[in-house]
């Protein structure tokens, strides 16, 4: 997994790209959201257009970027989510659980 960062007034946009497998990702986003949240960002939006592939350690991944963000009085929130996340996100009801946005507009927007 690749991660490149952009901010949008006060939100952090992190660009995800490539295989989301869980080992050394998990690390590498878990320890990321730790230096925002030291930096007083708290408000992040995963872009995930760029994700090829996801499985279940990356799905786990992302619930605990999302739960690290809520325990900080912050959030996590999904744009640009492919066919393939999506379904992945429906057969394990976690569309439920995630905020998801067509554009990182809308979900930028979502945080006012």
């Amino acid at each position: 997994m690749k991660m490149t960062e952009q901010v949008s007034g006060d939100v952090v946009i992190l660009e995800l790209s490539g295989k989301i497998m869980g080992g050394p990702d998990a690390v590498l986003l878990n320890e990321k959201l730790h230096e925002f949240i030291q930096a007083g960002k708290t408000k992040i939006v995963a872009d995930l257009r760029n994700v090829d592939w996801m499985n279940s350690s990356g799905l786990g991944i992302l619930i605990g970027g999302l739960t690290t963000m809520r325990n900080s009085n912050g959030d996590l929130k999904l744009a640009n989510i492919t066919d393939r996340i999506q379904s992945l996100l429906m057969i394990t009801k976690l569309l439920t659980v995630f905020e998801t946005f067509e554009t990182n507009e809308k979900a930028v927007e979502s945080f006012q």
